[in-house]
């Protein structure tokens, strides 16, 4: 046997033991219980915050329970990238606390760590962030109401060749998802016809985004695409941007989360005309959305839409109908069947799970920073339409 697998089993079996000498109360408890892994300290602490907003937002909305079922939310720190930590935390959430549930990750690493996990278990898993490809094909019991950085990237680089852009540099944190975002926009800008004249690829725990920007400027590219894994370097590699006259030298900036709305007025004056593509803004003009924000305001005065917050509140509503297919009983299987079939009016626009991939199919929008009200905000100024995920099996 496996001893990754004997481990779990033993442990498995020696839940067994605890639940049989658990007191009557617990054991006849009705709660469906959801796990939501997250980091909730650290720098990326605001992503656990956001998380914990939507999905409790969500569950309000709906006048406190999902299909007639009591929830429990049992919430985990993973403080950051940290596979080794969050694999023994969600071991402790199957094994220990016996969740029906799993929803959460931020980091790629930590979501791959598990999938041996919820495979073995077949607990259904929800990512509501982490956006590289392969993770959904890890296990089968992986579900993403996020994104990928192929189905963001693709559109753009199709758009910077048709604005005839026709040297662009790439300029990405070397971790998977930059990875997969800078071959997807390296795959697709070559299709269209354009050339990469230099991939930078910058440590993840990098604060000094200078000396890359620097490279960026001499290249004699166009514009230069970025990506960053959200918080201080967004606003790092901002600052770097204009400060060094990017701008002013005419090269666009080109990303997807980079001006998230958590951080966007933090930026001022630096960040408008920012273009990027994503798949939602904290602007999209829709009944849905507005009602998302209400729902938000009203359990935290605070909360900020954002794509971290509205993948939780479409993380949940999975849940909630996975929890409605199963009548709240754990029956992973039963529950991953109802929710390859979903389609919905999502506060993003429409949306569905892909029945193959179980990754969710959105439009993805190209947004550029403006000031409304007073207020910046990630303009929504052209649909690109339904984008699946196209970077699966590359």
């Amino acid at each position: 046997m496996n001893p990754f697998r004997r481990t779990l089993a033993c442990a498995l079996m020696a839940a067994t033991g605890l639940a049989l000498s658990s007191s009557p109360a617990l054991a006849q408890s009705t709660a469906v219980k959801v796990g939501v892994i997250g980091p909730f300290s650290g720098p990326f602490a605001h992503y656990g915050a956001l998380f914990k907003a939507g999905v409790e937002a969500y569950v309000a909305s709906q006048g406190g329970k999902l299909a007639g079922k009591d929830i429990e939310f049992i919430y985990r720190d993973t403080g950051g990238p940290n596979p080794g930590q969050t694999r023994t935390l969600v071991q402790e959430l199957i094994v220990k606390d016996k969740v029906d549930y799993l929803g959460g990750f931020v980091f790629t690493p930590n979501a791959l760590a598990v999938a041996p996990l919820i495979q073995q278990s077949r607990t259904p898993t929800v990512v509501f962030n982490a956006a590289t490809s392969s993770i959904t094909e890890k296990s089968e019991y992986f579900l993403r109401t996020s994104y990928t950085l192929w189905q963001v990237t693709v559109p753009i680089a199709q758009w910077a060749a048709q604005q005839n852009m026709k040297k662009v540099v790439t300029a990405v944190t070397d971790y998977g998802p930059g990875i997969d975002a800078e071959a997807a926009f390296k795959s697709e800008f070559a299709k269209q016809g354009g050339t990469v004249v230099e991939s930078i690829r910058m440590p993840i725990a990098t604060t000094d985004f200078g000396p890359f920007v620097q490279r960026i400027k001499a290249s004699g590219a166009q514009a230069v695409y970025t990506f960053l894994p959200g918080g201080p370097p967004n606003l790092g590699f901002v600052k770097a941007y204009n400060e060094n006259g990017l701008a002013k030298a005419g090269v666009q900036f080109l990303g997807t989360a980079e001006t998230d709305e958590f951080d966007l007025q933090k930026f001022g004056d630096s960040a408008l005309g920012l273009t990027t593509a994503f798949h939602y803004s904290g602007a999209h003009d829709s009944p849905e959305n507005r009602k998302f924000v209400e729902a938000l305001k009203k359990r935290d005065p605070a909360a900020v839409a954002n794509y971290a917050s509205v993948g939780a509140w479409d993380g949940m509503h999975v849940i909630h109908r996975m929890i409605e297919a199963t009548d709240g009983k754990k029956d992973g299987a039963k529950a991953l069947a109802a929710a390859r079939t979903l389609q919905w009016e999502s506060p993003r626009g429409p949306v569905r799970i892909d029945a193959k991939t179980r990754h969710i199919t959105q439009n993805v929008y190209l947004r550029k920073v403006e000031r409304v009200g007073g207020q910046l905000v990630n303009q929504e100024v052209q649909s690109f339409g339904p984008q699946t995920d196209f970077g699966l099996g590359k």
